[in-house]
């Protein structure tokens, strides 16, 4: 397997760990079929087993656990945003997307397959992330797996991620310039919302009433923009060949960014702020949230 690479420490145990049982749950998922949608099953398992930081079923995870959850049910609802994200990115290395040919270090799904079985894999994945959260091995409780399937709807789609897409689209296709103030919504959809659903989607498992959840929110919203930033920056300083994919698109395009608007360091600057803010919003919790806070540190603080 090619796992992601995330450095010593008990944060890194936890997502070499999370690595680990987040392909297991895609494993067990995605056996391949002995007919002909052979082809289209290789190539969302291609995608999905092997790659990735899993920043985001570890904050499910994490955020479960500061309410007892059973770790089985937070991993499956973990592997189904996972399923989200990949699919995103599936969807975004195509030619009418961003034509990339390089993702984890490897060929792109449309490279190492063709484009039609890349917008089918895509396709599966998203289908697969709801069949997950609506199964009752997720929950038994089906109010909780109808919270779990409204939440991550909505920040799948027009409310959330597809629709910064659309906005990060415009922008490249007609010259629009954004100011800080868009790009900052921009990125609330594009990146934030399956941050911020991770975090809201572990609270869900554990019970917790919407209005027990706003420090958590906060938190979520503090980490989404920080990751963005930090994504920008590494677009301008970053190494490729950690990264696993290609960097200097952004400048190349001409594209609006927090770097762009801001200055280097002024965004660095900006990404710390966030995270001690993100930091703050856990005071309530004990030593059962310092996964949290040591993801936070870690999003300003990647090479990849």
């Amino acid at each position: 397997m090619n796992l992601v690479p995330i450095g010593s420490g008990a944060l890194g145990e936890a997502l070499a760990r999370v690595q680990r049982e987040i392909d297991s749950v895609f494993d067990a998922f995605l056996p391949v079929p002995a007919d002909t949608r052979a082809r289209l099953v290789e190539a969302m398992r291609y995608a999905a087993i092997g790659g990735g930081k899993r920043v985001r079923p570890l904050l499910v995870v994490s955020t479960a656990e500061l309410f007892g959850v059973d770790r089985d049910a937070a991993l499956r609802t973990g592997a189904a945003i996972e399923a989200i994200h990949v699919y995103s990115l599936i969807h975004d290395d195509l030619p009418c997307m961003d034509d990339d040919d390089l993702r984890h270090g490897k060929p792109t799904v449309h490279k190492a397959f063709d484009e039609a079985t890349a917008v089918l894999a895509g396709d599966a994945l998203h289908a697969l992330a709801f069949e997950i959260l609506s199964d009752t091995g997720t929950s038994a409780d089906p109010f909780v797996r109808s919270e779990l399937i409204a939440t991550l709807g909505k920040a799948s789609g027009m409310h959330g991620m597809a629709g910064g897409q659309m906005m990060d689209m415009v922008a490249d296709e007609e010259g629009v310039d954004y100011d800080l103030h868009t790009i900052t919504r921009l990125q609330q959809l594009k990146t934030g919302a399956l941050l911020a659903a991770s975090v809201e989607m572990g609270a869900v498992l554990g019970r917790v009433p919407p209005e027990g959840r706003a420090h958590l929110r906060a938190y979520a919203r503090d980490i989404g923009l920080a990751f963005q930033i930090a994504d920008d920056l590494l677009d301008v300083e970053g190494d490729a060949d950690k990264a696993g994919k290609a960097l200097r698109k952004d400048e190349e395009q001409g594209k609006q960014t927090f770097v762009t608007l801001m200055g280097v360091e002024a965004a660095r600057d900006q990404a710390r702020v966030l995270v001690d803010q993100a930091i703050g919003h856990l005071g309530s919790h004990g030593h059962e949230a310092d996964t949290l806070r040591a993801l936070a540190r870690f999003i300003v603080e990647r090479d990849r």
